[in-house]
């Protein structure tokens, strides 16, 4: 789904086939209003191109973006101002809002997990645990709080985990079926000891996933792939732990909850009739 036909789904979700009658029975139809995007909390935020937007497909064109996706903003900062058509305004405030302060709170919690093992050579990743239909929007808000993203699909790379290797007979011929078939993807694999790591380094995959391995087993792996090829540790990582994971030498950390579980970011809109 593009972002377009996302917008298009959720004004028209909001409205149900009919109209907002609240804004019909109180508010003159040739009625024009100022109004801010305030942020409420400090942060960082994403989405306001999606709000902007937003507002564009119910025909508000005077709009301002004065801070923009990636930028770090304290409460009581305007964010976006916009004028126009009264109506117009409130039809697109909550659909507007629902993106940006969604996006925001991804972007805001993203980037907590940055600053958090900040000095090391450690990325934040995103995974695939992302809401249905938003996968891209919500990968682009991890990237504006600073991290990475992983695959964006199944098909951009294959990363080969235990029920693959059950399924096929073992995880050499997991990985020689992936390679022949196609030798140009890029293979990752699960590994959860290091015996089973040891295993897999002969077979040279692109990198190896470190599934619920404690810091000082990710330190030990490193060592053992001696920079062979990327490591990426997931399972068990918290907020108050990352730092020892990033310290063991790992490339990267999963985080699924930066998309799966991330708290909305406060946003209010200010309205001021003319």
């Amino acid at each position: 789904m593009t972002e377009q036909e996302l917008i298009k789904a959720a004004l028209a979700e909001d409205l149900a086939g009919g109209a907002d009658i609240t804004s019909e029975a109180t508010i003159s139809i040739d009625a024009n209003s100022s109004a801010d995007f305030v942020a409420r909390m400090d942060g960082v935020i994403a989405g306001s191109n999606i709000a902007h937007a937003v507002l564009a497909e119910v025909g508000i064109t005077d709009v301002t973006l004065i801070k923009k996706d990636g930028d770090s903003v304290k409460a009581g900062d305007v964010l976006i101002n916009v004028r126009g058509n009264t109506r117009a305004i409130l039809l697109a405030e909550r659909t507007a809002l629902n993106f940006f302060c969604h996006l925001s709170g991804i972007a805001t919690l993203t980037n907590k997990w940055v600053k958090e093992v900040s000095g090391t050579k450690c990325q934040v990743r995103d995974t695939r645990k992302t809401t249905p239909g938003m996968r891209v929007i919500e990968k682009y808000a991890v990237r504006m709080g600073g991290g990475v993203n992983h695959r964006m699909s199944l098909s951009d790379a294959a990363l080969i985990k235990d029920n693959h290797i059950a399924a096929a007979g073992g995880v050499v011929a997991a990985f020689t079926k992936v390679r022949s078939t196609y030798p140009d993807a890029e293979i990752e694999i699960e590994v959860d000891t290091l015996e089973q790591l040891s295993e897999v380094l002969p077979l040279s995959p692109n990198l190896i996933l470190l599934d619920n391995m404690s810091p000082e087993e990710c330190a030990k792996a490193v060592a053992l792939v001696n920079g062979d090829c990327k490591l990426e540790a997931s399972g068990g990582i918290s907020i108050s732990n990352a730092r020892a994971y990033a310290q063991s030498g790992v490339d990267y950390i999963a985080i699924g909850a930066l998309t799966h579980s991330a708290p909305v970011f406060d946003i209010g809109l200010d309205l001021r009739t003319e």
